[in-house]
């Protein structure tokens, strides 16, 4: 007997992010290259939303966000990792539906 698939669905204001794998070393824009061990302040991270609850209002699957992930809540699925957190612990969120922005793009 196989175990059924379950399908999840995110509850209230939960937001479920899957983690960029961006987050080891990276490089400056002078070419410099940064270790993942080195950490000169709180960074956030971008990540892209797999799944919504109902009452979220501003974000949609397949958005990119930027958040903080110290304090949030880690999940896996399938081998993969996801955050899940609050709407309100979002910081930034980039999407091809622009409202006002910064001008700025990913």
């Amino acid at each position: 007997m196989s175990d059924p698939k379950l399908e999840i669905q995110m509850l209230h204001d939960r937001v479920m992010v899957r983690i960029n794998q961006e987050a080891g070393e990276r490089r400056s824009s002078g070419g410099i290259l940064i270790p993942a061990t080195a950490q000169v302040a709180k960074r956030l991270s971008w990540g892209e939303v797999c799944g919504v609850g109902s009452h979220v209002r501003a974000v949609g699957v397949g958005d990119q966000v930027l958040f903080s992930a110290e304090d949030q809540y880690e999940v896996e699925v399938q081998g993969h990792a996801y955050y899940v957190l609050r709407e309100r612990d979002l910081h930034a969120i980039a999407n091809e539906r622009p409202e006002h922005g910064t001008g700025l793009y990913l």
